[in-house]
């Protein structure tokens, strides 16, 4: 079986955590950001975690993260 080829998109925009789990950014943090609160804005800055109903197609995507 050949070696399946990385989502290189996906690739740039998900890591693992130390756990395994899948991490990800935030959306809606780049521009547009003077009508956006102070405590949005900063929650924008912290990643989140993939849930687990998204994490298998992630999988999918990036097999050797």
């Amino acid at each position: 079986m050949p070696k399946m080829k990385t989502h290189r998109g996906a690739a740039k925009r998900f890591k693992r955590t130390g756990s395994g789990r899948l991490k990800r950014s935030r959306a809606f943090g780049s521009h547009l950001l003077t009508h956006k609160d102070v405590a949005r804005k900063r929650r924008n800055k912290q990643s989140a975690l993939v849930s687990k109903e998204d994490a298998g197609r992630i999988e999918r995507l990036v097999p050797y993260i």
